[in-house]
């Protein structure tokens, strides 16, 4: 094998460290991804994990940058090269890919690939990935330089070694981290199941003393107003003790992703994997944003998922856009859809409510405040101002 300086020893190594470092199986597959493309000096690299139904559960790309990702469009399907190392589990090394017969094209935005190296990542029998790289820019240490007028060096069987290896170990990584994230699931599921039988005796409790309580308070209401009168101040501390329960419930099930990447990072996430799922364009921006307080943060993020739930599935929206931003000392959630828009008091006439209830509960909750300004046929803009950040 080259020892190269970008293929040597010290630089394996290194990228296997990388790989292993990671549990999340989305970092896990940028770290293989990044360091393909930059072990074997390739223009792009990209790495998809199949679903069962034809395409991708997970596309990762490096050497696109997200404007590019963007205007490439939908994830690709199960065809042409990618099916051949998914379904035929072999290795790909071509000198063009345009030229193979298998090949079917690429969208008008696509990056123009020549020079195609990819292997399939397998765990046992399993192809769980595709791995590949394109447009080979440097050439390898003792080989000729690169052929003009593209400049374009082509893979060698030296290079096609290098990422077997990598791929080896791309498969233990991904596969540790696969068993990582369903272990953290089921850690959730058991502690959701635990809060959910606490929460059910608690709540139980103070819900059936209330439902006697009341009843005392009706039996006294005409006899003995007083006392009724007592039993209802009762029936007044049994209420916010239950919920006070239900809040203390509700504190305890916050995001974990809100946990470990706060409140930017896991906005801007839901909203690209919002964009990839429906037709709309889902757009997220932030500016000037400093970290707030969890139970802030917290509201913050399920009113985004309110109000994003109610745009793609409500109103027609050809676009959405979230953004968080100061406006003086405060902090301001913003989203806006270019939908069909509906008339706020009309729609609490007719009993329906859109979540905007439970925003306006939230944001005020956490002392904040929210407004909704929507005109039919001329879409809608919720946004939620709290102190700080």
């Amino acid at each position: 094998m080259s020892q190269g300086p970008r293929s040597g020893l010290a630089a394996v190594s290194a990228a296997l460290l990388a790989m292993s470092r990671h549990l999340e199986v989305r970092d896990v597959l940028k770290t293989i991804v990044a360091s393909a493309r930059e072990l074997l000096d390739a223009q792009y690299a990209a790495l998809g994990v199949p679903d069962d139904h034809g395409g991708f559960a997970q596309f990762v790309v490096d050497g696109v940058s997200d404007a590019q990702w963007k205007a490439i469009g939908p994830l690709p399907r199960q065809h042409g090269i990618l099916a051949a190392m998914l379904h035929e589990a072999r290795p790909e090394r071509l000198a063009d890919v345009r030229k193979d017969p298998r090949f079917e094209g690429w969208p008008a935005a696509h990056p123009d690939l020549a020079d195609f190296l990819g292997l399939p990542i397998r765990d046992g029998d399993e192809v769980i990935g595709a791995l590949f790289l394109a447009n080979k820019l440097r050439p390898v240490e003792g080989h000729p330089p690169c052929p003009k007028p593209e400049g374009r060096c082509g893979f060698t069987v030296e290079d096609e070694e290098l990422l077997a290896i990598l791929a080896q170990h791309a498969a233990i990584a991904l596969t540790n981290a696969r068993l990582y994230e369903r272990s953290r699931e089921l850690t959730i599921a058991e502690e959701r199941s635990r809060l959910a039988h606490e929460l059910h005796d608690a709540v139980s409790q103070k819900l059936f003393s209330l439902r006697l309580t009341a009843q005392a308070a009706a039996a006294l209401v005409d006899r003995d107003p007083a006392r009724a009168k007592g039993e209802l101040h009762q029936v007044a501390a049994l209420a916010a003790e239950a919920a006070d329960e239900l809040r203390a419930a509700v504190v305890e099930l916050r995001p974990a992703a809100l946990d470990e990447d706060g409140l930017i990072a896991t906005l801007r996430t839901q909203t690209q994997v919002l964009d990839r799922a429906h037709t709309a364009r889902v757009t997220f921006a932030s500016n000037g944003f400093r970290a707030l307080p969890a139970a802030q943060e917290e509201a913050l993020l399920r009113v985004a998922q309110e109000a994003l739930h109610n745009a793609l599935r409500h109103s027609g929206a050809a676009h959405v856009d979230v953004s968080m931003g100061r406006r003086g000392s405060a902090a301001v959630l913003r989203v806006t859809d270019d939908g069909g828009g509906f008339d706020p008091t009309a729609v609490r006439r007719a009993g329906r409510h859109l979540g905007l209830v439970s925003m306006r509960d939230r944001a005020s909750g956490v002392g904040g405040t929210l407004t909704v300004d929507s005109v039919p046929g001329k879409g809608t803009t919720i946004e939620m101002e709290v102190p700080g950040g």
